[in-house]
This record gives structure tokens, C-alpha cells and sequence, in this order.
């Protein structure tokens, strides 16, 4: 007996140490970090140390309410974050089609070919994918080039530079860059799906759009309302590259979303005490959100995700 309860505790302190360096790993990337939200709280300027810099209590905090062009600016940088995040949820369920018309191919080669395809341009990055856009949408790019041999237009068309629409662009090159490798979940839970289930309905005469409505679509939904729930808890974070590449003098209004205004706070204004205290109440919402969202689950679903 006594054999039994040591062996079971070093099998225990061995799976901990299996976890241990990704729990480092965590610490060191995830959470040490969080010791910078102590510049919100001094007048900070570099590269004068933060040991000399002078303590202003919540003065950074009570600015961003106080000044009425910092209130007018946040207020169009968070418009442009619900906007572009509203649309990224609107059309959640693109991935899940996706994936289930992907699954109805029946040439295995064509399949693996197109989902290959399609997965490819998460692994480009987004300098790549603005130099592509560039190239295709500029004022001598293809796109003008093509409408003027056809006697359509007689000067370019600003696509990139135009400020019009700049939330359903993003959008349309967020999708075209992350929705073969968002619908590798659904490939994944389809691959889980009772097969009786399917002979059940072709033995009962069911068309294939049927059987997809029916028994595919619903035995993904789980899957889906789980992710569609961490990318609402995860509404604020649009990250920054994407739009940094994207940004010029004539979209910049529109196209600033929470993390690239902090970034360009910092970096350009020199406004680093202010650009912690925004990503510090991102920070905060952002968890708000996670809780919300999992208290969600847990009512019309039964069971939490966090």
C-alpha cells in the first residue's frame, strides 16, 4: 500500500515537472511583463530612468477623461476596434462552412490541394501580405491597370489610400489570411463525428445538403460557440501589425485600432505613461470580457471554458 501512494507521488512530481518549463515560460513572457504597468503611474520620459522620474499618482488616468481631444481620439480608436472586431465576429461562422463544404470534396488530392492552399497565407507575414496588396491596388498597381485597358477609369483608383470602408478591407484580408488555418478546428471535430450517423441518413434517402444540415453543422456547433466565446472575450485585442502595415497619412483616423494607438503612442507621441495606462484598462476590460463570456457558458451551456 505504501508503494502504491509513493509510486503514485512520483508520477505526480514527474508530470509537474513536464509542465514546469512551460509554466516558466509563462511567467517570464505573460506576467513579469505586467511590472511595466508601473510607468502609468510616473511621469516618465526617456532615457531618464523611471527611479527619477516623478510620481503622478492616477494624473495619466484622469487625462484620458479630463482632455477632450485624448476623449474625441480614444473615442474614434474604439469605434474602429468594435468596428473591425463586430465584423470579425459577424462572420464567425465562415471557418465552419469553410470546412464543411472543404469536407463534401470528394477527390482526397483535390481536397488536401486546396486546403494547402488556403492555409499558406498564415504563414506569410503581414509585410509580405501589404507588398502583395501594394502590388495589386496601388495607383499603378494591377488592379488600375487593368480597369484603365479596359476604358473604365481614366485615373487610378486610391484603394489603399482611400479612408472609406477601411474596416470591411481589413476584414476581407484578415479572412483571406486566417481562415484556412481557423477552419483546421472544425476539420479536426469533423473528423469526430458518429459515421453511423451518416449511413443512418443515406439509408433514410437524405440528400447531401441535408445530411450537412442536419447532422454536420449541428455536431459542430459546440465547437463553434466555444471559439465564438473566446473571440468575443478576446474583443479588444485586434493585435497591431496588420494595421500598422496598412496605415498611411490619409486612413489613419480610421484604420487605428486599440494596440496600434498604444504603439503609436509610444513610439511617435513619446507618450509612454499614457500608452500603459490605455493598455492597462485593455488589459482589465479584456478580463472582464473572459469572466462575462465564461459565466456565459456556464448558463446555456452547462459548463465553463476557463
Amino acid at each position: 500500500m505504501q508503494g502504491s501512494e509513493n509510486s503514485k507521488r512520483r508520477a505526480s512530481i514527474r508530470k509537474f515537472l513536464y509542465i514546469l518549463p512551460f509554466m516558466v515560460l509563462l511567467a517570464v513572457f505573460a506576467y513579469y511583463p505586467l511590472y511595466g504597468w508601473i510607468y502609468a503611474f510616473f511621469d516618465y520620459n526617456p532615457p531618464i530612468p523611471l527611479s527619477k522620474s516623478p510620481f503622478v499618482g492616477f494624473m495619466w488616468f484622469r487625462s484620458l477623461v479630463e482632455n477632450r481631444v485624448k476623449v474625441n481620439q480614444l473615442l474614434q480608436v474604439v469605434m474602429n476596434t468594435f468596428g473591425i472586431s463586430g465584423l470579425n465576429i459577424l462572420f464567425s461562422w465562415l471557418p465552419m462552412m469553410f470546412a464543411v463544404f472543404l469536407n463534401e470534396i470528394r477527390s482526397i488530392r483535390f481536397r488536401k490541394m486546396v486546403q494547402t492552399v488556403t492555409t499558406l497565407p498564415n504563414f506569410i507575414s503581414w509585410v509580405l501580405t501589404y507588398s502583395l496588396a501594394f502590388s495589386l491596388f496601388s495607383s499603378e498597381g494591377m488592379a488600375n491597370g487593368l480597369l484603365k485597358q479596359l476604358g473604365m477609369i481614366s485615373s487610378p483608383i486610391l484603394f489603399l489610400q482611400s479612408s472609406e470602408h477601411v474596416w470591411f478591407t481589413m476584414w476581407m484580408w484578415n479572412t483571406w489570411k486566417a481562415m484556412g488555418w481557423a477552419a483546421i478546428m472544425y476539420i479536426a471535430a469533423l473528423s469526430g463525428i458518429d459515421e453511423s450517423l451518416y449511413e443512418a441518413a443515406r439509408v433514410d434517402g437524405a440528400t447531401r445538403m441535408q445530411v450537412i444540415r442536419h447532422i454536420t453543422i449541428p455536431s459542430l456547433l459546440p465547437t463553434y460557440f466555444v471559439l465564438l466565446m473566446l473571440q468575443i472575450a478576446s474583443f479588444l485585442n485586434n493585435g497591431m501589425e496588420q494595421f500598422y502595415v496598412f496605415q498611411n497619412a490619409f486612413n489613419k483616423e480610421t484604420i487605428q485600432v486599440l494596440d496600434l494607438y498604444v504603439f503609436n503612442l509610444a513610439t511617435l507621441g513619446g507618450s509612454y505613461s499614457v500608452s500603459v495606462v490605455i493598455s492597462m484598462l485593455k488589459s482589465l476590460i479584456s478580463v472582464v470580457l473572459l469572466f462575462a463570456v465564461n459565466g456565459l457558458s456556464k448558463l446555456f451551456r452547462g459548463e465553463s471554458i476557463v
